[in-house]
Order: C-alpha cells, then structure tokens, then sequence
C-alpha cells in the first residue's frame, strides 16, 4: 500500500499532456480480439485498468507486444474459450466488453461477474438484451455464459443509452450477418472512437457520433494501427487542479473539440480557459463565481448522456464549486453512490449539505484544511487530490491504488507543475 502526501496551497505552473483516453482504450483492446492480424495501438494510457484487460486478453490466447511506453502490438490468431481469472474480472467493469468480441469471433465465452468502482448499481440487462438480438444465447448463474452460432444483423433499441452496452452491441454487430441499427446508442468521444477503429480495421458503420448507429455486418476484419485521442476527464482533472490552486496551466493535445458543453458548465463557476490550437491554458485570474439561474435562483448542474455533461466530471466539479463564491446544486441521477465522497470534503471545511444519494447543495467559497482521507474511487479520489491541493496545510490520501486505475504517473505530472506531493509506501 502507498500514500500520497500532500502540502497544499502551492499554485501549480507550468505544461502537462494527459494521456490517451482510458474509457477508449479499454474496449479498443477488446475489439483487437475481433481479427486474427496483428494491431497496433498507440497512446495507449500506462493505468492499472489497462494492464488488468491485457491479462484478460493474454489469458484467452492473445499475444500482446510492447512496442514503446504506449504502444502495443495485439495479435489475436488463435483465441480460446479459457475460464478468466475472477479476480481479474472484479477489478474492472470492462471485463464485460469482452463478451461482444469473443460471441462474434469464436461463438463461446465464459466472464465471471465484472466489477469496477462501487458508485451504485451499475446494470448489465442492457448488455444481455442487445446481444440476444444480436443471436446470442446468455444464460446467468452467479457468472455468465455466452454462445452464438454465427450472429445476425438486427433493429435494437438500447433500453438506456449505455455506453459499455453500446461498445458492446457495436463490436458483436460489426461481424453479424446483415444489417444492424442501434437505437439510444451512447455517443461518447470513446465510442466514436471505437467505431473509427474499427472502420479501420474494415467495418462499415455509418452515422458515428449519433444516437442511431448504422453497420452493415463483414465476414472478417483485417489489422490496422490506430492513435488513441487524449482522455478530457485527466484534461479537466488538470484544469481543476490548476484553477483551487490559482495557477496557470497549459495541457497540452488537451482534444479540446470534446470540451464545449464541460466549457458551459465550468462557466457556471467563474472557470474558463483560452485555447491555442489543441492546447488548453488556464488562466490563474478565475473570476470563480456561481451564475445564478434568472431571478437569482440557485442552479443545478444535472449529469445526463453526451453530449451534456458526464457524471464521470461530477467529482472533479464539485471540489472546483468549494471554491467559488455562490450556492449550486449538483444532481447525479445515474449513480446513487456518487455523491458519498463529500463527506471528506466536509471534513476538510467544506459547506455542503448532501440532500439524498444524488444530490448535493454547496455554499462557497470555503477554506479547505488538511486531513487524512482515503480514495474511495478513481474520480472521487481525484477530487480528492484536488482538494488536497488547494487545502492549508497537510493531507495523506491512502488508497492511491483507486486514483492510478485511471491516472498515470500523476504524482510526477504535479510534481513538474510545482505540487508538493510526495508518495510514501505505508
């Protein structure tokens, strides 16, 4: 177990470039077992959660090569229906994108129940019920078996726009026989991108970006290389940080296309930015005040699917609200766990009052002191560090396990901006 200790109240200056999009790179590794030719996956991020999925993969008969840092080579020539380590499969939730892939490639597949962050329920039906269009057969007890003998085109209506039940129904529809529509279908940066990779590899959909996908079903898909965007959740982590501790910050390849409606509602809080090129700048005179509804009323910042605004910045969001001067109401729907974190924030001097599992009332700005926290998962953990960074005096966060499944190196990248962090085995 380690530690991250940390001195608040230093601004942060300086230049940063976040890594490839964890929440892309995930099924992208899963959809290289769709082909038996080699693939090349560049800007891959160096995180716990991606070497958990290589093992998955390796574990069922893919051959992974390290090209660079960042850069693997995936040859998936012979696959096998081999049990997954259970372990493995709890420690992330992505465990389940595994299940499109291998129906598709080989028609037989076994996955022990996924896990991932304990942010409330997360449901997999959707999953179960775009796949069965699809022409698998799934059957559940306490673990799911997967058998398809050869998948068919279909009209699908996802019951919610899930994004995992999306990449899903995308990756086992792109070797179906015929023509698939998915309705509802999720449009985050990270399925457009799955779907540009996969076009690559030589796929047909059409309409990428859209809640209504087109794909016309091939036989076979042929290798490819393909360059990971940059991941906007570690650009706004950055952009939070720089902002509670009055610095100036350039992110660097920061995608900043992706970035218009979080730009709407960091506004809301006195946040902005400039942009030059794909670079992100910070600027250290925020104006870091709440913009009241008309009439003076309090606002509410709602997550929903993209493009509005992701739960998974609701964390990063909340800490940066600490700081500014005004009431606003957050209000996450999708997770009823999310919200938990806010406990520690109001153990270090926050002033807000969690209304029930999904809402929270903040009246800032507020002094921030030092203390001995935990992650509790990897976007709340963030937010945590955040708010070490902006507190008086000392703070440890244990657990830094949580906060590295989706960050690399993040100690190191503050540290260049001028963070007082250290990392201190326990």
């Amino acid at each position: 177990m380690e530690k991250f200790v940390i001195e608040g109240g230093v601004p942060l200056n300086g230049e940063v470039t976040p890594a490839g999009n964890k929440n892309a790179a995930l099924p992208l590794i899963a959809a290289c077992l769709l082909t038996d030719e080699p693939i090349i996956l560049r800007n891959l991020p160096q995180i716990k959660d991606v070497g958990v999925m290589r093992r998955l993969i390796e574990s069922l008969g893919a051959q992974v090569e390290d090209l660079d840092s960042t850069s693997w080579r995936i040859t998936a020539r012979d696959l096998e229906p081999a049990d997954l380590d259970p372990d493995l499969c709890r420690r992330i939730r992505a465990s389940i994108l595994l299940a499109g892939p291998m129906a598709a490639r080989i028609g037989e597949f076994k996955l022990s129940p996924p896990g991932g962050d304990v942010i409330g329920r997360r449901r997999l039906d959707t999953h179960i019920l775009a796949l069965r269009a699809l022409g698998v057969d799934v059957k559940y007890d306490r673990g799911f078996t997967f058998q398809a003998d050869g998948l068919r085109g279909a009209d699908i209506l996802l019951d919610e726009a899930s994004v995992t039940a999306t990449e899903n129904s995308i990756m086992a529809a792109v070797r179906g026989k015929g023509d698939t529509i998915i309705r509802n279908a999720a449009s985050e940066p990270h399925v457009q991108e799955l779907c540009q990779f996969l076009n690559v590899l030589g796929a047909q959909i059409e309409e990428i970006g859209s809640n209504t996908l087109h794909i016309q079903g091939v036989s076979n898909l042929h290798g490819g290389e393909f360059t990971l965007g940059p991941d906007y959740l570690e650009v706004m982590s950055f952009v939070g940080a720089a902002v509670v501790t009055h610095g100036t910050v350039r992110i660097k390849n920061a995608g900043v296309n992706n970035l218009q409606m979080i730009a709407h509602i960091f506004e809301r809080m006195g946040v902005r930015w400039q942009v030059d090129g794909d670079d992100l700048i910070v600027p250290a005179d925020q104006e870091l005040k709440v913009n009241p509804d008309l009439d003076g009323a309090i606002p509410e910042i709602k997550t929903n699917v993209w493009p509005a605004f992701p739960t998974d910045l609701i964390s990063i969001a909340i800490t940066v609200a600490t700081q500014a001067t005004g009431s606003i109401m957050f209000h996450d729907w999708m997770f009823s766990g999310r919200m938990y974190f806010t406990d520690k924030l109001v153990g270090m001097g926050a002033k807000i009052i969690l209304c029930d599992p999904y809402r929270c009332l903040i009246q800032g700005p507020n002094q921030l002191y030092g203390e001995n926290l935990e992650s509790p998962d990897i976007r709340a953990g963030m937010s945590l560090l955040i708010a070490a960074l902006a507190a008086k005096g000392q703070s440890t966060i244990r657990n830094v396990g949580q906060i590295e499944r989706g960050y690399h190196d993040v100690d190191g990248k503050l540290r260049a901006l001028g963070a007082k962090i250290e990392r201190v085995k326990e």
